[in-house]
């Protein structure tokens, strides 16, 4: 079969953590720094989270409670062989691969591996590496996190070839993105699920200094295969708490972080010209699952009518405080970065509040009023109620004035409800709720937008389930997204995501709210070369893979 090749096109100039929400963000004052103040050459850099005492050291890049997953130091010390890009033009950038080639329809990845590169003992980086890497995920379903369904590795003359059971075209950064380790090292683990790996050998930039609960120091290498990062050392510190967090951050005590801030204006924005706040644009949308199976949700009309009236303006503005650009698409997707995969009919079609189309079709669908209270055909009134946990203040916001919006124009009693988390989770994945406020997984395709909402297939798993919250039932749907997922040819899979959206307009079976980014804080007093809207290179989020791409990007501030 005839292989896409990705090459290195972007080089060092140019990543399912979603960001951070409902995480109420306040800070006290914090005394402004002057905006003229002159760059430190060879400054540190601090990234920061707010999650307290780090106490146990592990830095195992497959442990998912790991300090080096936590504070996310792992992200330069480890390399994948790729970057897949979730916001901008979604690119992939061959890292410690030279080259990327996949078969048409993508079960097979040909991998040419990077020469010249070394693992930070002296050791080569080579082709053994990675056939070590995947083979350990195989051989450890504790590791496959992403269900990479590897069938088969091996070597090629000087290329690797991975084979796996189903196409991995939705999934492309689930394989690429996987940090390689060395064989050297872990090919004598008894138990790689619990080992701390005390002195982490990687290819990345960095090395692991110094470890405390409070805080981890790396510092850079100076025989790294991408060159000499400007920054010379990082900082990872957890503040205690999101309050600790924010003052640090508008004072310049830390310098990089990934947290929703609330009055990110007041609190950050103006204690220092240098202080920016960007949230990278994915396709990934907060949406209202809605309850398919029961009252009043099970009527397409109803659900229509409710997402007529939804001001998705106040939304953007005041629940999520502008962090995110506002959703506009009928087809759910955030744009401009899925502006490509909207379908021909849909394209210019915007979200507009319609009261009075609404009123229109719940009449024609057996809707009457009693007064103001909104009565079903069956003669009963009309209500539910909106769920998020307390404490997700922007989530919480959303919620409610959608409620208010609801009981404004189509009088149905619409309540809000704010569980504590472990209930709420519980209520989620079990479906005994009316609706609940949640974000949708994000990809380089439509994909997962659409699977998470509509996909039969999450409700195989029984009375839990992971996705498609609401129990919404469409073999179409679900044969369609299939279809998009396993396709041999781009006219195919065009075919079946142009269907799919046509469900997804017509039936509501979520509706879109707001745009779900993936947000960011930095500073540019010391260093420039950030990401940002106009160079959307990587998200700005300092946990992702992506991380280590940002750090080589960076160059001293003048």
């Amino acid at each position: 079969m005839a292989r896409k090749p990705l090459i290195f096109a972007a080089g060092l100039g140019l990543v399912t953590a979603l960001a951070l929400t409902g995480c109420a963000g306040g800070g006290g004052d914090t005394a402004e720094k002057p905006s003229d103040s002159k760059p430190e050459a060879g400054a540190a850099l601090t990234i920061a989270k707010p999650d307290g005492a780090i106490t146990t050291e592990s830095n195992n890049p497959w442990s998912g409670d790991s300090s080096a997953n936590k504070l996310g130091y792992k992200n330069v010390i480890f390399e994948p062989l790729a970057i897949v890009n979730p916001t901008g033009d979604n690119e992939t950038t061959p890292w410690l691969a030279e080259k990327v080639e996949w078969n048409d329809d993508y079960t097979q990845l040909t991998v040419t591996p990077r020469t010249g590169v070394k693992w930070n003992d002296g050791e080569d980086f080579t082709a053994d590496d990675i056939l070590f890497t995947f083979n350990l995920i195989k051989s450890t379903p504790a590791f496959d996190t992403g269900n990479i369904q590897l069938s088969d590795i091996k070597k090629d003359g000087d290329d690797v070839v991975l084979t796996f059971a189903e196409s991995k075209f939705v999934k492309q950064a689930q394989v690429l993105n996987i940090q390689m380790v060395p064989e050297h090292i872990w090919k004598d683990v008894e138990d790689p699920t619990t080992f701390t790996n005390e002195n982490p050998v990687g290819t990345g930039p960095y090395v692991l200094d110094k470890f405390s609960s409070q805080s981890v120091t790396v510092t850079a290498r100076d025989d790294y295969w991408g060159g000499t990062p400007a920054v010379p050392t990082l900082y990872y510190v957890s503040y205690n708490d999101n309050t600790a967090l924010t003052t640090a951050l508008a004072s310049g005590e830390a310098d990089w972080a990934q947290a929703f801030i609330s009055d990110i204006e007041g609190q950050y924005l103006s204690k220092d010209e240098a202080n920016i706040f960007w949230p990278a644009n994915v396709m990934a949308p907060d949406v209202l699952f809605l309850n398919t199976q029961e009252k009043p949700f099970d009527d397409v009309a109803f659900r229509k009518a409710v997402n007529m009236v939804i001001d998705r303006e106040a939304h953007t503005t005041i629940a999520r405080e502008n962090a995110g650009s506002q959703l506009t698409s009928i087809t759910g997707l955030p744009t401009p970065v899925g502006e490509k995969y909207i379908a021909p009919e849909y394209q210019g079609e915007e979200f507009e509040i319609d009261v009075e189309g609404a009123k229109k079709l719940l009449e024609d669908a057996g809707y009457t009023w009693e007064g103001e209270a909104l009565m079903d055909p069956d003669g009963e009134p009309v209500e539910f109620t909106l769920e998020v946990p307390q404490g997700w203040n922007d989530y919480v916001t959303g919620i409610s004035l959608i409620a208010d919006q609801v009981k404004k124009t189509l009088g149905a009693d619409a309540k809000v409800d704010t569980p504590d988390v472990d209930t709420w989770w519980n209520a989620k994945r079990t479906g005994d709720f009316d609706a609940i406020m949640h974000w949708t997984d994000s990809g380089t395709t439509p994909y997962d937008l659409y699977s998470d909402t509509m996909d039969g297939r999450w409700l195989l798993a029984g009375d839990q389930v992971d996705y498609n919250f609401g129990r919404y039932d469409s073999p179409e749907a679900t044969e369609l997204l299939n279809t998009y997922a396993n396709a041999a040819s781009d006219e195919e899979r065009t075919a079946a995501i142009e269907g799919v959206q046509k469900i997804f307009v017509e039936d509501v079976p979520v509706i879109p709210v707001g745009t779900h980014p993936i947000l960011a804080e930095f500073n540019t007093r010391n260093y420039v070369g950030w990401p940002s809207d106009e160079d959307p290179y990587a998200p700005g989020d300092p946990l992702q893979v992506a991380a280590v791409q940002v750090l080589m990007n960076l160059e001293p501030a003048e």
